[in-house]
């Protein structure tokens, strides 16, 4: 989904104030790949769990209050524990909170969600992904199902986080960023060189030409594509209290 035309926006960065806190627990789940893995296993009670560590999000709940409201309800209620980080690219930035069965490691949406009609607003669009730790609501990477987006109660939980080393500016004007990493970068880096599936060169463009002639299982292949071989997931996640409001440090 692209946001609607910005040419007359101002260039210049807003001033981003941090207004709220939020934490992830990141570790490994090595059983999850397991073929003996019991029906209706939940990552969140993973036997067998690698932690990574800890990242810290401060949010821009004044500049984006919807999508900050929806984001803090989910972790407050822990509705992202035991779901999976879902797709890497290497480089550029991650993503997670995809949504489904909990089952198979994706989110459940708690209730009391806000609709977030700042996804269809170009003033939410204005801050950039120029900077490692840039955090924002995942709307042209979204993997959700189509039929999963049409539902009546969806709201859009997924999220990716830029890994570094530099900015991804394909992501401007396409997704909307409401946050920043405070602590943790050395995780978001850690889970930047997971290795991904990459599929051959010939399977490339056998999709390629499958996706030209219209056929839709060749999206549904592409989503198969930069997902970690390791199994990423958020072991434990929430919400932090914050004394006062205060200027993130690290945007431009």
């Amino acid at each position: 989904m692209a946001a609607a035309d910005t040419a007359s926006l101002p260039d210049q960065p807003l001033p981003s104030i941090v207004t709220d806190r939020v934490f992830f627990d990141f570790g490994f789940c090595p059983s999850y790949l397991r073929s003996d893995r019991p029906l209706g296993f939940d990552l969140a009670s993973c036997p067998d769990t690698e932690p990574l560590g800890r990242v810290v999000f401060g949010l821009y709940g004044k500049i984006l209050p919807q999508t900050v409201a929806n984001f803090k309800t989910a972790c407050a209620s822990a509705a992202y524990r035991g779901t999976l980080v879902h797709k890497i690219l290497q480089g550029q930035f991650f993503v997670a909170g995809r949504q489904g069965r909990k089952e198979k490691g994706e989110v459940r949406p708690p209730t009391g969600l806000l609709r977030n009609m700042e996804t269809v607003d170009p003033k939410a669009f204005q801050l950039k992904h120029s900077r490692p730790g840039t955090l924002s609501l995942c709307l042209s990477e979204n993997d959700d199902d189509e039929a999963v987006k049409l539902e009546p109660d969806y709201h859009n939980l997924e999220f990716l986080v830029t890994t570094g080393p530099g900015p991804c500016p394909q992501l401007d004007n396409e997704n909307i960023v409401f946050g920043t990493v405070l602590e943790g970068m050395d995780v978001i880096t850690n889970i930047a060189t997971i290795p991904t599936y990459k599929p051959a060169e010939r399977i490339r463009q056998f999709n390629d030409f499958a996706q030209f002639l219209g056929d839709e299982r060749a999206q549904i292949a592409r989503t198969m594509w930069n997902r970690p071989l390791k199994t990423i997931y958020i072991s434990n996640c929430g919400e932090l209290n914050v004394a006062t409001p205060s200027l993130s440090p690290s945007l431009p």
